[in-house]
């Protein structure tokens, strides 16, 4: 890269920023920088109370560009990212930023490259910080201080954010909570906003703040009201809401015990959705008669009518999806809409042939919500699979496939008596009590909801777990 201003090749420049996000201050720095050609490896970014580098010379002054240094390019985009990148906790941000800016100036279109190592690393930065401002708002909580201001009342809280973001954040709370006076307090920094004014303040240690107040059993108390069990994925709720902030939070005390609840009324669900019909079928086609007589949940009420599974008994494989949809409602027959045709396509690419194959749902009754003329399809309830459940195994019992392939959440539910997660669940056999295996992938409904490279890269997963599913059949006939 040439510029006009030219500086000393040789001199190494250290800069030294008075907060460590003070992204306005990095900013007018670098472009000064780019302006002189100074290289990236010629500068040393020095956060404040930092020990430096080596090789830092913090006594060379800084060079001054001219009138004819050309204008610094910076995309709209690098803009953004950098702005949140820059709050990041990681020592060389400051030194990435420059690099990734020094070289937009030679290829302005860099930040679409994803492949590329400073970019994807500056993104990933950026958004480790946005994930932590999102935390901080959701997981702040105030504690009341009597008698502290003049107003009699004060809001105290205690939290331990990962990166600099205290005072970017610090208009979010001061529009949320305006009308109180509160203070936040962190390792990193403290605000206090007194209704009128906000201040900064030094860095606090978790003693300085309550241990709690009496407003917290009400907050407790709401919160165990409103907790859903019927909702509840803890993997999920782990994700969004992590162990480090629980200290910090009065309602997480209730979590273990609300989980245990809803667990075991999950178990208990199951039980009574999967309850004795007295006696099992002896026989396909008793079940199929059966379940066109079965009421035991709102789906057999509708207007429609049962779907029995199809293929030979003793079929090695066991296909399993969620539930008929309309056309297999008015055929009787299983996936034979457009999911079954596609799922036809897929097992004929994969060598797997479905008139060998045992095909049927989980649920026997089309669930629909009437529009118009159109009847919509709509997903079963929990404990309506779990009802269904008692069919699902007369007909495994009867036609004892050496595997089962459950295509889709509902379908693995009624196989295993509990949700799971597709993505983590595939591609792996899972052993059934009665000596089958289970492998779990997605339904073909799904996609054909997807457009695009979302599509391509799910059709490419699917067609994956049948090839494997191929592979174990053979290696089972062995």
């Amino acid at each position: 890269m040439t510029a006009l201003r030219q500086v000393d090749a040789d001199v190494r420049y250290a800069v030294r920023l008075p907060e460590p996000d003070d992204f306005d201050f990095w900013r007018d720095r670098a472009r000064a920088l780019v302006q002189c050609g100074v290289a990236p490896e010629r500068i040393s970014w020095l956060e404040p109370h930092g020990a430096g580098e080596l090789f830092a010379h913090g006594d060379e002054p800084l060079p001054v560009p001219d009138a004819r240094s050309r204008p610094v390019r910076a995309s709209r985009r690098f803009i953004e990212v950098a702005r949140n990148a820059a709050l990041h906790s990681d020592p060389q941000r400051f030194a990435l930023l420059y690099r990734l800016l020094w070289r937009l100036q030679s290829n302005p279109a860099i930040m679409d490259d994803k492949a590329d190592s400073d970019v994807r690393r500056v993104e990933d930065l950026a958004k480790a910080v946005r994930r932590d401002s999102h935390k901080m708002h959701a997981f702040v909580r105030f504690r009341r201080i009597e008698g502290d201001t003049a107003g009699g009342e004060r809001y105290v809280a205690w939290f331990e954010p990962d990166h600099h973001i205290l005072r970017a954040n610090a208009s979010f709370f001061v529009r949320r909570f305006a009308g109180m006076a509160w203070s936040i307090l962190t390792p990193r920094g403290s605000l206090h906003w007194d209704g009128e004014t906000l201040e900064e303040g030094p860095p606090a240690q978790r003693s300085d703040a309550p241990a709690g107040d009496p407003m917290e059993e009400l907050w407790r108390s709401y919160y165990a009201s409103i907790f859903n069990p019927a909702r509840l994925k803890v993997g999920a709720m782990l994700k969004e809401m992590p162990r480090k902030y629980w200290k910090n939070m009065p309602e997480t005390a209730l979590i273990p015990g609300l989980v245990a609840g809803a667990q075991q009324r999950e178990r208990t669900m199951v039980a009574e959705g999967a309850m004795e019909f007295e006696a099992r079928p002896g026989s396909l086609k008793g079940v199929d008669e059966a379940i066109h007589a079965c009421h035991r949940c709102p789906i057999g009420s509708l207007d429609n009518r049962a779907v029995m599974g199809e293929g030979p008994k003793g079929a090695a494989l066991m296909i399993v999806g969620e539930q008929p949809g309309d056309q297999e409602d008015e055929a009787g027959k299983p996936f034979v809409g457009p999911a079954g045709q596609l799922l036809d396509r897929h097992l004929e690419k994969a060598g797997i042939d479905r008139g060998r194959t045992y095909v049927t749902n989980a649920v026997k009754h089309f669930k629909f919500e009437p529009r118009g003329k159109r009847r919509l399809h709509k997903s079963p309830s929990a404990k309506e699979i779990d009802t269904c459940r008692w069919w699902l195994e007369s007909e495994r019992e009867l036609v004892r496939p050496k595997l089962i392939l459950a295509m889709g959440g509902s379908a693995a539910r009624g196989l295993l008596g509990k949700s799971v997660s597709i993505s983590k669940a595939r591609g792996e056999p899972i052993a059934l009590e009665d000596g089958s295996e289970l492998w779990i992938t997605a339904h073909p409904s799904y996609l054909l909801r997807l457009d695009g490279a979302a599509r391509e890269e799910q059709a490419r997963l699917f067609d994956a777990d049948l090839a494997a599913v191929k592979e174990r059949l053979s290696e089972l006939a062995a």
